[in-house]
């Protein structure tokens, strides 16, 4: 029972990391490839504040990190015309050896200064009581972030944003700020990111280099795994649904552990398991699809 409990609160905590993968792949339409290095940056820059005491501060810095990243990622995009891909490929690269001057070594401990470990001396609560405390915390602050995140992607700037994703030649017919509303978007996807590798830090009470790895992977099954049960309707059941999608994930995972589905290696074979969530997920849509097809070429051919 305790597996599970960890795993929809861990899947809350991801779930940041997945509404950031979500603004910058479906509604931006860019695969940007920061993710794992803003990831480990949002964790490494809360370890360090948060070890000199100033918990809550940790977040903030956090998410500012992971804007500034963004903000680099979008002007090699916008300013000096890099792909994308490669843009996003160069800022991870160097947030790699950043992230290790940040530490100052591969990891950082937060020496009882986790938020997570305040709240859970101040309430005196442990065992099973522990893992459900940190559960409506996390889930808690993951649905606070993603109504203000839907409210956000409401306002005129949120629709700018968006509609700079649909149709870029038109938002700039429009005498709209496109390379605006590109940056302000990947800061705030890899702010959001940063923030759940702080969020990921202070739950485990240390940021280690490989914390990051896999990170990307994770965050798109989250994505698909969602548009795989609501579909692919308005952005905001998409937020709603990466979130959902990032939780489901993660109890797909601790089952995979739980029953040793991969016998012994199941732990060793993790990514394994990653790479077969996300292949099944992807084919849903196409096997629906291919169902549906079929079912209407056979109406077509008895009302013939």
């Amino acid at each position: 029972m305790q597996v599970y409990l960890v795993a929809i609160e861990e899947g809350f905590l991801y779930g940041l990391l997945a509404i950031g993968i979500y603004i910058s792949l479906r509604i931006l339409d860019i695969p940007d490839l920061t993710t794992e290095g803003s990831f480990g940056f949002g964790s490494a820059v809360a370890a360090v504040v948060a070890s000199h005491g100033y918990g809550i501060l940790s977040f903030v810095a956090a998410f500012l990190a992971g804007v500034a990243a963004g903000i680099v990622t979008a002007l090699l995009q916008t300013k000096i015309k890099v792909h994308p891909v490669l843009a996003g490929i160069i800022t991870m690269s160097g947030l790699y050896s950043i992230n290790l001057m940040v530490r100052g070594s591969s990891n950082l401990n937060f020496n009882d200064n986790s938020v997570f470990t305040k709240l859970f001396n101040a309430l005196g609560v442990s065992g099973i009581d522990k893992k459900i405390t940190g559960l409506v915390l996390s889930a808690a602050v993951c649905i606070v972030i993603l109504i203000l995140i839907i409210v956000f992607f409401k306002t005129h700037l949120g629709l700018c944003i968006r509609a700079t994703g649909d149709n870029p030649d038109m938002v700039r017919a429009s005498s709209v700020n496109v390379d605006f509303s590109l940056i302000f978007g990947l800061a705030l996807a890899n702010g959001l990111i940063a923030l759940s590798g702080a969020f990921l830090s202070h739950y485990m009470g240390l940021s280690d280099q490989s914390f990051s790895n896999g990170t990307l992977i994770y965050g798109l099954a989250a994505v698909i795994i969602g548009e795989a049960i609501f579909g692919k309707r308005s952005v905001t059941l998409g937020l709603i649904s990466a979130v959902v999608g990032s939780v489901i994930y993660k109890i797909i995972v601790a089952f995979v552990i739980d029953v040793s589905l991969f016998g012994k290696n199941s732990e060793n074979l993790m990514k394994l398991a990653c790479a077969l969530i996300v292949t099944v997920t992807l084919l849903i849509p196409e096997v629906k699809a291919r169902l549906q097809k079929n079912k209407a070429a056979k109406e077509a051919k008895r009302n013939a």
